[in-house]
């Protein structure tokens, strides 16, 4: 019901009164920044930390804007879109295109907009709140996207759409349960990791690989979107993941405070050594 803005406002405010408790949310934030910037001075690390929790904040509070309101609305809140002519050209061509959307600013809003270019299929795993799960898919599938379960049948659907010229949006920089669905690959320096599922993909399908991200501005968003570098296309399964980790880093850089530092990003699967989490 608030102005975004306001929306936003109360957000860093509760942000403010969370990052004096010394949290979990925090200590990762913190150890992460120090693994992804090991130049940068620690009072400026401890800033970036800061930030980082307080752009979290935001995107709680305007999630009420994303997924309630109607995409109508949503879109009066783009401000600025930047490199869709790669995806409408691809889909031109009838051929499908993979978006790599890193949890970088409001990745919801891009999932919004993929769904208003083509036929899009993207992967969803329901919460344990069964309301709040409702009120998600109803939010992600307002643009015409449709969301398929993170299981055989729905990587089936995903694929087929991909096949036939479609679009899917998938989110590159989460660590995998699953030992056999992922590999160890540098990220920001540090070996983490990382998901073979959008790799093993974009391979099967010959779709054009793309990254994107809707970044916070004032007032909404700004989406971007940037061809992938060729190496995601490598058939080596190593180069392929240093590519998409490479593509991540590049995304972030625009808007480095507003990516989901207080995510465990830099697990190593299987363990080699002491772990950057240990102690937290």
């Amino acid at each position: 019901m608030l102005p975004l803005d306001t929306a936003r406002a109360f957000g860093r405010g509760i942000g403010r009164l969370y990052w004096p408790i010394g949290s979990r949310s925090r200590k990762v934030t913190e150890v992460n920044i120090a693994a992804a910037f090991p130049g940068m001075p620690v009072q400026e690390q401890k800033q970036l930390a800061k930030q980082s929790i307080l752009s979290t904040a935001e995107l709680f509070t305007e999630m009420g804007h994303v997924w309630l309101k109607p995409w109508t609305y949503v879109a009066s809140l783009i401000t600025e879109v930047v490199g869709v002519e790669l995806i409408e050209a691809a889909q031109a061509e009838g051929r499908g295109v993979i978006v790599l959307v890193p949890h970088l600013g409001n990745w919801e809003v891009v999932g919004l907009h993929l769904g208003t270019l083509g036929h899009t299929v993207s992967l969803y795993q329901p919460p344990k709140v069964a309301d709040l799960g409702s009120l998600i898919e109803r939010g992600r599938q307002s643009s015409g996207a449709t969301l398929v379960p993170t299981n055989s049948r729905g990587l089936a659907q995903l694929l087929k759409c991909v096949k036939s010229g479609g679009i899917s949006g998938i989110l590159p920089d989460q660590a995998p349960s699953d030992l056999n669905s992922g590999q160890n690959s540098e990220f920001m320096g540090v070996k983490c990791f990382t998901g073979t599922l959008s790799s093993n993909m974009i391979r099967r399908t010959g779709a054009l690989a793309v990254f994107g991200h809707a970044r916070r501005v004032p007032g909404g968003f700004a989406i971007h979107y940037e061809a992938a570098e060729s190496e995601i296309y490598d058939e080596d399964t190593g180069n392929s993941l240093a590519a998409l980790n490479r593509g991540v880093e590049r995304a972030l850089q625009s808007c480095v405070e507003q990516y989901q530092w207080e995510y465990k990003r830099f697990r190593v699967r299987p363990r080699d050594g002491e772990g950057l989490y240990d102690n937290i």
